[in-house]
């Protein structure tokens, strides 16, 4: 599913029009394409942040309690190459802004698609979005 695509479902799961949305879809789409199998890029985005040293923080998003915030310059750092210029370019705005607006966003979105604490390996993130997005 392309990027704006993503952005319209996100929208509505977090209930806000000010273009984080899209900017999530956008990056989840990038993501996406370098994830084989399911189709869920939240797989892969823990990876990264796993590998680039920030896998705790993500993981307090995916579970219960508290979600640890991330900054703009963290997530550019672990975000792969190109990635974040890629998204940026999208959405007409610098590198420093879309990751400060991810940032901002990422952590509620994860927390939102992941309530029980685990992450779904078995569903495709378009149908998690619109089951949480439904309330289910």
């Amino acid at each position: 599913m392309a990027g704006e695509d993503l952005g319209r479902l996100l929208e509505g799961l977090l209930g806000k029009g000010d273009g984080r949305a899209d900017l999530l879809g956008s990056l989840l789409g990038s993501l996406s394409g370098s994830t084989a199998g399911s189709g869920n890029p939240l797989d892969r985005l823990l990876a990264v942040f796993g590998e680039r040293g920030l896998g705790h923080q993500a993981h307090t998003w995916v579970g219960a309690g508290a979600n640890e915030p991330i900054d703009g310059a963290q997530l550019a750092e672990v975000l792969p190459p190109g990635t974040l210029q890629k998204v940026a370019q999208e959405a007409g705005v610098t590198p420093d802004e879309a990751a400060d607006q991810l940032a901002q966003v990422l952590p509620e979105v994860v927390d939102k698609l992941t309530p029980g604490g685990q992450l779904p390996h078995d569903t495709s993130l378009e149908d998690l979005i619109k089951a949480r997005a439904a309330g289910r």
